[in-house]
C-alpha cells in the first residue's frame, strides 16, 4: 500500500509536467513586440470629425445675432432703412423674423448634437471610454442652451410687454445665449482637437502599458468596490465588455486573412 503512493504521486506529477511541456508549446515562437502593436494601433486610429462642424456652427450663431441685431434695430426699432426692410422681409415682422431664424438655428444644433452622439458612440466602441465620458456632459450643452433661449424667446414674446422693452430683452437673450454658447463649442474644439493630436491608444491598451511598465506599478483592483457608484462600474465594464468583442472579433478576421495569404 504504501508503494502505491509514490507511485500515483509520480505519475500525478508526470502529468502534471507533460501539461506544462503542452502549454508551453502553444506559446512558443515569434512573438509581436509590444511597441509593434502599438504603433499598429496609432495608424489605425480614427479621429473625431466633429471639431470642423463645431466651427461651423460657431460662425452661423455669430452670423445669425448680426443679422438679428441689425433687423432689430432697422426694422423693429426703425432707424431709418424702412424701405429696404420691406424689399427683404417682405410683409414678415422683423421680430417674427428674428424668431424664424432662431428656430433655424435650433434645428441646426439638434443635427449638430446628433452628429457628435454618433462619433462620440463610435469612439466609445473602438475603446476611448475615458473620452467618451469625459465629452458626456459638454457634447449636450449647445443644445440645452439653445433650447432654454427658445423658451425665454417665447415668455418674453408672451409677456405682453411694450415692442421697445420686447426686443431689447430679446436682444439681451441673444447675446447672453451667444457669448455662452461660443465658449461651450470652443472647450469642446479643443479638447477634441486635442484628442485627435494625441492619436492615444484605446483605454484597454493604455492600462495594459502602464501596468507592466510603470516602475511603481500596484496591484490594481477590479470590480464593485465600497464607496464607488454601482451603476458606473457595471456601465464602464459593459463598454469593455463591447469593445474587447469587438476587438476580438476583427483580430480573428485579420487571422484568418494571414493564414490565408499563406
Amino acid at each position: 500500500m504504501e508503494s502505491k503512493a509514490p507511485a500515483l504521486y509520480t505519475a500525478g506529477t508526470s502529468i502534471d509536467l507533460t501539461r506544462s511541456i503542452d502549454e508551453d508549446s502553444l506559446v512558443d515562437g515569434p512573438l509581436i513586440s509590444a511597441d509593434a502593436l502599438q504603433s499598429a494601433i496609432r495608424r489605425e486610429f480614427q479621429t473625431v470629425p466633429t471639431h470642423c462642424f463645431a466651427g461651423v456652427l460657431s460662425f452661423l450663431h455669430v452670423l445669425y445675432v448680426g443679422l438679428s441685431l441689425c433687423v432689430a434695430m432697422l426694422c423693429v426699432l426703425k432707424f431709418g432703412q424702412e424701405e429696404m426692410c420691406v424689399s427683404v422681409l417682405g410683409n414678415v415682422q422683423g421680430d417674427s423674423a428674428i424668431v424664424f431664424g432662431k428656430v433655424s438655428l435650433w434645428v441646426l444644433v439638434l443635427l449638430f448634437t446628433w452628429y457628435v452622439k454618433h462619433h462620440h458612440n463610435r469612439a466609445r466602441r473602438r475603446g476611448y471610454l475615458q473620452f467618451y465620458r469625459g465629452m458626456q456632459g459638454l457634447k449636450d450643452l449647445p443644445f440645452i442652451l439653445h433650447s432654454t433661449g427658445n423658451v425665454l424667446l417665447l415668455l418674453i414674446l408672451v409677456a405682453g410687454l411694450s415692442q421697445t422693452v420686447r426686443i431689447y430683452m430679446l436682444l439681451s437673450v441673444l447675446v447672453l445665449e451667444l457669448l455662452v454658447a461660443l465658449s461651450c463649442l470652443l472647450w469642446y474644439t479643443v479638447k477634441v482637437m486635442r484628442f485627435n493630436r494625441e492619436r492615444a491608444a484605446p483605454d484597454v491598451s493604455q492600462e495594459d502599458h502602464l501596468q507592466n511598465y510603470s516602475i511603481t506599478s500596484l496591484p490594481t483592483e477590479t470590480g464593485f468596490r465600497e464607496g464607488s457608484n454601482l451603476e458606473e462600474v457595471v456601465e464602464k465594464q459593459a463598454d469593455l465588455i463591447e469593445y474587447l468583442k469587438q476587438h476580438n472579433t476583427l483580430l480573428s478576421k485579420r487571422l484568418l486573412n494571414l493564414t490565408a495569404q499563406h
